[in-house]
């Protein structure tokens, strides 16, 4: 069987090159190319056609197969569901912004997290991606669109950290100067919590943007929503995001999703306002995006912007997420589930 090219690191790009009696150079102009928009090997116009006969012997270019596209009249935000060569299918999104666009991808097919109010674990962990499906989802929303992507977040179905191997390697792809060439501060990490790789993150990627999905003040509450709150307390991912700020000099977000009548109390911005005073942190408050199957209820935009003076008040940086995609399956894992259950 075939492997995705994608997946190749640069060095290993090299190895076969070299091994199949080509000069090094050429690995730099085939990897070069992977990045554009080209529909097969052949495309590489300054490739050596013996060369390009070995590739398309050894090699796949992509491994992802559109399989729904929606476009949002409000906002133009795209999502896209695309399958996996063995039949599993993962969720992308194209959001346009006044600063550059953005892609939300996936790096897992479904998640074991079971947040209670997320569509992407309603159907458990199916796998990991490789390395070569998290990248394709970049290069193939940048062909569709004929947009080039500025910042990328790791915020679609899948708990990056839970992937640690294969993200790593897409975050040192990505940022590589003779491939996409984007730089670390455009990316940025969202996790559950999963302080156990914290450590590891810093030292490994010390320019990154990292988002912790917060959602309650409590534990308690976020026992109640958040299962992973169970081996890794409120008070553990605080701490360790205080050691984080402190290691990379970098501002830490946490990301807090509205639930009428759950989270959105005063009494709840108190005490998140309590939990993170005097770190050096910014508040990115969510009102929930429905999905049917959970039952929840979102608090709304004007609740939401009360939550954020509460917070402002008492010292913390709070701002409500723009919500995009609204007039279309916009919450994650959404449209991956409405597929499932036709």
């Amino acid at each position: 069987m075939k492997e995705d090219i994608l997946g190749l690191l640069p060095e290993e790009l090299e190895d076969f090159v070299i091994s199949h009696g080509h000069q090094r150079f050429r690995a730099k102009q085939v990897y070069s190319w992977l990045y554009k928009d080209i529909e097969s090997f052949r495309d590489m116009r300054n490739v050596p056609k013996a060369l390009i006969s070995i590739l398309e012997e050894n090699f796949n270019l992509g491994s992802l197969k559109l399989i729904d596209r929606q476009i949002s009249k409000m906002d133009g935000t795209q999502k896209f569901l695309f399958q996996l060569d063995d039949g599993n299918q993962i969720e992308s999104v194209f959001m346009k912004y006044r600063y550059g666009n953005t892609v939300c991808l996936s790096t897992q097919a479904g998640c074991k997290m079971g947040c209670k109010f997320c569509a992407s674990g309603l159907l458990g962990l199916s796998r990991n991606l490789t390395l070569s499906e998290i990248l394709s989802q970049v290069i193939e929303i940048s062909k569709i669109t004929g947009e080039k992507i500025s910042n990328i977040v790791l915020m679609g179905t899948g708990e990056p950290l839970d992937n640690y191997v294969n993200v790593s390697k897409f975050l040192r792809l990505i940022h590589n100067p003779e491939g996409y060439n984007l730089s670390m501060r455009s990316i940025t990490i969202s996790t559950c919590g999963l302080v156990d790789r914290f450590d590891q993150l810093a030292d490994d990627f010390p320019q990154i943007n990292v988002a912790i999905s917060l959602h309650a003040a409590t534990d308690k509450k976020r026992n109640e929503i958040m299962p992973i709150n169970k081996k890794f307390p409120i008070a553990s991912v605080v701490q360790k995001a205080r050691e984080y700020v402190s290691k990379t000099g970098r501002r830490i977000s946490f990301e807090y999703t509205l639930v009428k009548g759950f989270n959105d109390e005063d009494e709840d911005m108190y005490a998140l306002a309590k939990l993170l005073k005097n770190l050096n942190c910014h508040v990115n408050l969510i009102p929930l995006n429905e999905v049917s199957q959970t039952g929840l209820i979102t608090s709304g935009r004007k609740r939401a912007e009360e939550c954020m003076e509460i917070l402002n008040k008492r010292g913390i940086n709070a701002t409500i997420r723009r919500q995009l995609g609204a007039d279309i399956d916009g919450a994650c894992g959404q449209l991956r589930l409405k597929q499932s259950i036709k």
